[in-house]
């Protein structure tokens, strides 16, 4: 799976200050409307607390990551706009800087895995950028473009690890601030760090009572376990479906702004962020990618603690490819009974079939698909196989269902 991790070779990193993020936030305001902040009823009341959701999935590209990307641009030098940016990224930041050099006149060229998603390959050219794919990971793609960069002249765009980037992620805890003054707790995911070390400097600062936590999938829990060991830590292999932040490797000097602003460091599996991107979806008609839902999914583990409380979830991107939605989908509505697959065996005589579908109206379930068998090897000529996706108002529903089923037909076997 591609990360976007960097290098050990580079340089330490200059310290981000308030007055770089207030002076980010100036950059922006003229090219970019603040993110929205809505409270949503149905997750507040779920979890005792009010629930409030801070949208960067709903800024130009879809993610914070146009914040940061927009910032180190608009503060290159003017040699360095009339060379041009270069930038390696498998998604999110490829888009970012390609929309960042676009409203600023900069050539931008950036290097992408061969394998990365086709809609951002695209997302990405249609914002004006030239993309070359190069190698099938992350790695190669960066290798390459580190490479042109020394032999063209062109300033290269960091993912994370840069003051300038860093500044721009933090104009989001400018904002959440006069949004929300009064929160009582923020979390967001982490993959590089960018998005949290920002938003941490503007609160240690501004407003050290609010608790903030950052969260990552358990499958690329790369800065959780360097956060909890007090050293940076790189992983053998990062595996999950969250690919804007599947990081193996953390860096040190992000590990240390997040050491000093970060309360606690959480983690959700695949199983919980797919569901955390359900009920989003479901629940405030939002759609997130994986890395997006994660403060959802580690919701749950903080319920003790936030009864009564103003908690603000940062989703902090919705560029999620639609097969992967779908597969959630599928696949959160089968969890939770919602979504019934059952495999009949009927007497192949006249009316079996219309029988069978009357039944299933009448006890108020929906057929999604239905697969009539007639020659199925392991039946006999008398006997037909019908494979039906059937969809259910929840578990009791589909108990009730199968059981009269059962009473119909000569055979129900339950699928998966």
């Amino acid at each position: 799976m591609p990360t976007e991790s960097v290098p050990t070779s580079t340089p330490p990193m200059r310290k981000v200050t308030l007055a770089d993020i207030h002076d980010a936030r100036n950059i922006l305001k003229p090219l970019m409307p603040a993110s929205p902040l809505i409270h949503n009823a149905w997750l507040s009341e779920a979890y005792g607390c009010q629930v409030h959701l801070k949208l960067e999935n709903m800024l130009p590209i879809g993610s914070f990551k146009i914040r940061g990307a927009t910032v180190r641009i608009a503060r290159l030098t003017e040699a360095e706009r009339a060379a041009g940016v270069i930038a390696a990224s498998a998604g999110n930041h490829a888009q970012g800087v390609a929309w960042g050099a676009r409203k600023q006149g900069v050539d931008a060229v950036i290097y992408m895995p061969k394998n990365a998603p086709l809609m951002k390959i695209e997302n990405t050219r249609a914002l004006g950028a030239r993309v070359v794919l190069e190698g099938d990971t992350y790695d190669d793609a960066y290798a390459a473009a580190r490479e042109v960069e020394t032999s063209s002249g062109r300033t290269f765009i960091p993912a994370f690890e840069d003051p300038d980037v860093i500044s721009g992620q933090g104009t989001c805890g400018l904002e959440l601030l006069e949004q929300l003054p009064d929160a009582d707790m923020i979390i967001g995911s982490i993959g590089g760090g960018g998005l949290m070390s920002g938003l941490g400097i503007v609160y240690h600062e501004l407003s050290p009572r609010t608790r903030l936590i950052g969260c990552q999938s358990s499958g690329a829990p790369s800065m959780v376990r360097s956060f909890r060991e007090g050293k940076a830590i790189s992983l053998e292999t990062a595996q999950t479906f969250a690919d804007g932040i599947a990081v193996k490797k953390a860096r040190e000097s992000m590990r240390e702004i997040l050491s000093k602003t970060m309360h606690e460091m959480l983690e959700a599996d695949d199983d919980e962020i797919a569901q955390a991107v359900l009920t989003l979806l479901e629940k405030s008609k939002v759609v997130s990618e994986g890395a997006g839902a994660v403060p959802l999914a580690v919701l749950e583990q903080l319920r003790p603690r936030i009864q009564g409380k103003k908690v603000v979830l940062i989703v902090s991107g919705g560029n999620i490819d639609v097969n992967v939605l779908s597969r959630i989908i599928d696949r959160g509505m089968t969890r939770t009974g919602r979504r019934l697959r059952v495999n009949v065996l009927l007497s192949d005589r006249p009316g079996s079939l219309a029988r069978l579908t009357d039944l299933i109206a009448k006890k108020g379930g929906n057929i999604l698909q239905a697969i009539h068998d007639r020659n199925e090897p392991s039946t006999t000529i008398d006997l037909t196989e019908v494979a039906l996706t059937l969809e259910t108002r929840g578990r009791e529903h589909s108990e009730e269902l199968i059981e009269a089923l059962r009473q119909h037909v000569i055979r129900l076997e339950l699928g998966h």
